[in-house]
């Protein structure tokens, strides 16, 4: 394995290039972006009917998406994800949230490792500034999920799933985190799509599975709304040591989150 992380290879295993697009499958647009380090790859041979691209110079546009998505958001913001914003996204959730925008951002409920590292470093002190200001935003949420377990109480769930959802109109999965090493060039790869119907459907799915609730009869502001309040009553709950939730959500103190 090589130091980036990839597996080398001799060239036989390299598959053809495609010559044609592959037929349509639904009426969804889909979109795929992707985040790679100036060179690491060289062929900037066209896609079927495309034009050629610099790859060599590196692609960062799943963080361009990223943040242009946050800024055109003017009704609510869902993301799932396995790391907390980095300030260069973090800044634009509270441009959102200035703007009346409801945010939902639920995260592993015990924090990555390195998070944890970095609150005895004073060079994170920028991150868990930022962080702690999105917490003071009364329509912003930090939520982790848990699932009862064996003994009567409740087991953390790590979220390891890489989604945001605009407005009921726009989302995106995929590969990449909301961390530095995602958003500056790991090789990541994302598929966005613009479809209310679709987007509409995987948020009542998701929310479904959080909360225990229908929330289809609701808009999205009011759905993100109802996934605050919950999450706030199973977090005391919890505190009082009582695992009888609504669903698996409660929230996280965005100002202590990885102490």
């Amino acid at each position: 394995m090589r130091e980036d992380g990839l597996w080398g290879h001799a060239g036989e295993d390299a598959l053809p290039f495609p010559r044609r697009l592959s037929g349509a499958q639904g009426e969804t647009p889909v979109q795929v972006q992707r985040n790679l380090h100036a060179g690491l790859y060289r062929d900037g041979h066209p896609t079927p009917g495309g034009g050629a691209h610099d790859i060599a110079a590196g692609e960062r546009t799943i963080f361009e998406q990223y943040r242009q998505a946050i800024d055109a958001a003017r009704r609510t913001i869902y993301i799932e994800n396995q790391a907390v914003p980095t300030p260069a996204i973090a800044t634009r959730i509270e441009a959102a949230l200035q703007r009346g925008v409801e945010v939902v951002a639920l995260v592993p409920a015990d924090p990555e490792r390195h998070v944890r590292e970095g609150r005895r470093d004073p060079g994170w002190n920028e991150f868990f500034a930022q962080l702690a200001s999105l917490g003071r935003h009364e329509n912003f949420a930090l939520a982790g999920i848990a699932v009862p377990d064996a003994r009567g109480g409740r087991r953390n769930i790590y979220v390891h799933g890489k989604a945001m959802l605009i407005d009921d109109a726009w989302a995106t999965i995929g590969s990449c985190n909301l961390h530095w090493y995602s958003i500056n060039g790991n090789s990541e790869m994302n598929a966005s799509f613009w479809d209310p119907g679709v987007v509409k459907a995987l948020r009542c799915q998701l929310l479904a599975e959080h909360l225990d609730r229908d929330t289809a009869h609701l808009d999205d502001r009011a759905a993100l709304r109802l996934y605050r309040e919950v999450a706030e009553d199973n977090r005391r709950k919890r505190d009082s040591g009582d695992a009888d939730w609504q669903g698996l959500a409660f929230s996280l103190d965005p100002a202590r989150y990885g102490e």
